[in-house]
């Protein structure tokens, strides 16, 4: 049995009840809003019969979404495990207090977490995220996170396809309506009784001795492609 990743690195970061009560309490109040949103979201789903025989193999998986798109993914991985047969996700997230926060969230949705990130603890958590794939744990990845550039592929998804052999699937989400924030990637929060739709692209396989700048930008390309078919699923504006 795979060890969960949330009980393997919880040293790793700041005990949540280290923070003062109010930001302890945003993870709780958002996850019950995000929950409670999604009750009145019109879900579409394109990709996924090429995944169930994935998922009932347990191959695992790398899923990557842009940082822009993640509100609602937790929810989505915990609809999709219910109604279609997906598995539990190990999310990365950073070390930072935003990350943190985001950890809390995540786990609201009874998934397991990994802190790091390109600038702080990045070679341990990809070691952990390798040690979870050989597991036999899907992951997912922000590899635009936690800073940008937005929808700029950063190697270290890559690196782990190459080392642990697991595909890259990349996840396109949108919704219709839906507020962009004023941050850096324009963050999307969907509107209630909305439209939303997930795009799962092709696999991106990664061998070991493949050029990975090809790599890396071969899996941008297809993460930006399944991004625009999702907003053209559910008809929201790019």
């Amino acid at each position: 049995m795979t060890t969960r990743a949330s009980e393997t690195t919880g040293a790793q970061h700041e005990p949540a009840r280290s923070l003062p009560l109010a930001t302890r309490l945003l993870p709780v109040l958002a996850a019950a809003a995000v929950r409670a949103l999604g009750t009145t979201l019109a879900v579409r789903l394109d990709g996924v019969d090429a995944l169930r025989p994935l998922w009932q193999a347990r191959r695992p998986l790398i899923y990557a979404v842009w940082h822009a798109r993640i509100l609602v993914v937790p929810w989505l991985n915990a609809r999709l495990r219910r109604r279609e047969g997906a598995r539990r996700v190990c999310v990365l997230a950073s070390r930072s207090r935003d990350g943190q926060l985001m950890a809390e969230f995540a786990r609201r949705f009874d998934l397991d977490v990994v802190r790091g990130s390109s600038s702080r603890g990045g070679f341990e958590a990809l070691r952990e995220l390798a040690r979870t794939v050989r597991g036999g744990q899907d992951v997912a990845i922000v590899p635009d996170g936690p800073r940008g550039p937005a929808r700029r592929l950063q190697g270290g998804i890559v690196a782990l396809a190459a080392t642990t052999g697991a595909p890259i699937v990349p996840v396109g989400v949108a919704a219709r309506p839906a507020r962009r924030l004023a941050s850096w990637d324009r963050f999307m929060v969907p509107a209630p009784f909305g439209r939303c739709a997930v795009v799962f692209g092709g696999l991106i396989e990664v061998k070991s001795h493949d050029d990975r700048e090809d790599a890396r930008v071969r899996a941008e390309r297809a993460l930006d492609e399944a991004t625009d078919a999702a907003d053209a699923l559910a008809g929201a504006p790019r």
